[in-house]
């Protein structure tokens, strides 16, 4: 058996880019490290204090909701990379992806959520995902892909 050099092992795994928008790349970080720390973590929140200021409570508590529905709604594993990573899985451009399109293109983004769920019935996932999009739009950081 032949064994991949690691920049093809890494280009697998991890096959996208950081996304450029501040607004992703701050739910990117949030969203991994709820993943490994649990929801209550304290550099997920200290991430949305810095980019939100006093108006950090709303977009937090929807953040969390969203990786709660998320984690009981999935039919499979949802794949997160580490914090210190500086590329991105494709589960992770797919639930940003997900959180760029919600408001103007639902139905996009519905089909988007199916696939990365492996649910046919989505429609509350995908209301915490408009709400954390909502909440980031509001407060004049939409997240832009």
């Amino acid at each position: 058996m032949t064994q991949l050099p690691a920049a093809a092992t890494t280009i697998t795994v991890l096959p996208h880019a950081l996304p450029e928008c501040p607004s992703a790349r701050v739910l990117l970080f949030a969203m991994r490290r709820m993943g490994a720390n649990g929801l209550s973590d304290a550099r997920a929140a200290h991430a949305m204090f810095t980019m939100f200021g006093e108006a950090f409570r709303r977009p937090l508590t929807l953040m969390r909701g969203l990786m709660a529905d998320m984690a009981a709604h999935a039919a499979a594993a949802i794949s997160i990379a580490p914090c210190c990573c500086a590329r991105m899985t494709a589960s992770e451009q797919v639930l940003l992806a997900i959180l760029a399109r919600v408001e103007i293109r639902p139905d996009s983004a519905r089909l988007l959520m199916q696939d990365l769920l492996g649910q046919r019935h989505v429609d509350g996932v995908l209301a915490s995902a408009a709400a954390v999009a909502t909440a980031f739009a509001d407060e004049g950081r939409p997240v832009v892909l």
